[in-house]
């Protein structure tokens, strides 16, 4: 009898110890990951806030704008709206512009007391900032969280330095910790359902003696096939970084060509639609010499058609198209009739070697968090009835365009919805 009763304790020790041992194991593992890809989501969010909030203080733009309103105020006397109102005309267009490029909540340029003269919301401006900004006016940049008027922020903050080497002024640039912590929880919602799976199939495999290692081993590789994705996605956020850089340089290009207000009057223009009716070509007689550009226009047409869309085109280019134009211009507008549009204009014009396209639309147009992360793989505004995955035709336009040397960018369009900007280079 007594070791019958021992037997069965070995027994049931065999069966409960694997199954604690798997519960602690995956618990544990699953907390690892998750600290680390929060640690990583936060340190991508902080290395875009930095490298935004550098590159717009040193622009002669913004420079010139700060010197412009230098004795607009004193430290007893501060300046107000009206007092920078100059300055806010000319740069709060940039701040929005880069704002919705790069997917920051807020971008803030203030005066060397601290004054803003750039703020999302119009109330702000002119009005103090409320944290301490001291020893960045003195010529210390700073990154961390704070609260501020919008609520707690990781934020970035530096001087701006006069062509006396005096400082001017400060740019702040922000991300919501709301939104990284939406981020986060996103991330976490995608892991979870795969370790409360580990957890349920790794107990119920310990239950059976005869393949509690074998499953164990299973549980493991499973595990560390999960940490592997978990570091493709961190992986794939600093690459996330490094395109909001790219998107930096393309604003800086465009400013720094000429007048800040040309530049976003050329990025926001609307250009007259050549086109008279729904079934006839956009282009003029050359479109004879150009089949790919004429299909492709009634291809579209007739896809945003079937979608409840009217699509139309405002064509000026030289030589035909090819089919990386062809998979830019029908994704986007694609993607346009699919989120709900009624009216797609596509505009090309070209340039050199290059071809430069919008592509407007009047729909629900999109929020800044969603337009930071638009063109990352398998992001999608919209449902999936199919249940086979979303989000692919924008990555693929993405590749697209940065495979031939362009870029492309997204913000508001004057017809209401959204415009996808971009510039792609004709082959060799």
């Amino acid at each position: 009898m007594p070791f019958k009763l021992s037997q069965r304790a070995v027994r049931l020790g065999m069966l409960v110890v694997p199954s604690l041992i798997t519960l602690a194991s995956v618990s544990i593992t699953a907390v690892i990951a998750f600290s680390a890809q929060e640690r990583e989501l936060r340190e991508t969010t902080a290395e875009r806030v930095q490298e935004v909030a550098s590159s717009l203080a040193e622009l002669d733009e913004v420079r010139d704008g700060l010197e412009a309103v230098a004795n607009a105020g004193t430290t007893s006397a501060l300046a107000n709206a009206d007092d920078l109102a100059g300055a806010t005309d000319d740069l709060q267009p940039l701040a929005h512009l880069v704002e919705n490029a790069t997917g920051v909540y807020y971008v803030v340029v203030t005066d060397d007391e601290g004054v803003r003269i750039t703020h999302p919301d119009p109330a702000e401006r002119g009005v103090q900032v409320s944290t301490a900004n001291a020893s960045v006016l003195a010529g210390e940049p700073y990154l961390g969280t704070q609260e501020g008027a919008s609520g707690p922020s990781l934020r970035a903050k530096v001087p701006v330095f006069g062509d006396d080497g005096t400082i001017v002024g400060m740019v702040a640039v922000g991300v919501l910790e709301s939104s990284i912590s939406a981020e986060s929880a996103e991330a976490l919602g995608e892991l979870l359902p795969w370790t409360i799976s580990a957890l349920v199939l790794g107990t119920l495999a310990s239950s059976a003696l005869a393949f509690a290692v074998e499953r164990r081993f299973r549980r493991l590789d499973a595990l560390a096939a999960e940490h592997a994705q978990m570091q493709r996605t961190t992986t794939a956020l600093r690459e996330q970084s490094h395109e909001f850089s790219t998107r930096m340089h393309v604003v800086h290009g465009l400013v720094s060509r000429g007048d800040t207000q040309d530049a976003l009057e050329y990025i926001d223009e609307v250009v007259p639609v050549r086109t008279a009716g729904a079934g006839a070509p956009d282009s003029t007689d050359a479109s004879i010499h150009q089949p790919l550009l004429d299909a492709t226009t009634q291809a579209v047409r007739a896809e945003l058609h079937e979608l409840g869309a009217h699509a139309s085109f405002d064509l000026d280019l030289d030589e035909d198209i090819d089919d990386g134009v062809v998979t830019v211009i029908a994704n986007l507008c694609r993607n346009a009739g699919e989120a709900g549009a009624s009216q797609v204009r596509c505009t090309l014009r070209e340039s050199g070697n290059r071809i430069f396209g919008l592509v407007d639309d009047d729909g629900p147009g999109l929020d800044a968090e969603a337009s930071g992360r638009i063109f990352a793989p398998g992001f999608s505004s919209k449902a999936d009835p199919t249940g086979l995955g979303r989000g692919i035709g924008l990555e693929l336009v993405r590749r697209t365009v940065t495979s031939r040397g362009g870029t492309i960018e997204v913000g508001p369009s004057r017809l209401g919805g959204t415009r996808f900007s971009f510039e792609i280079e004709r082959p060799a």
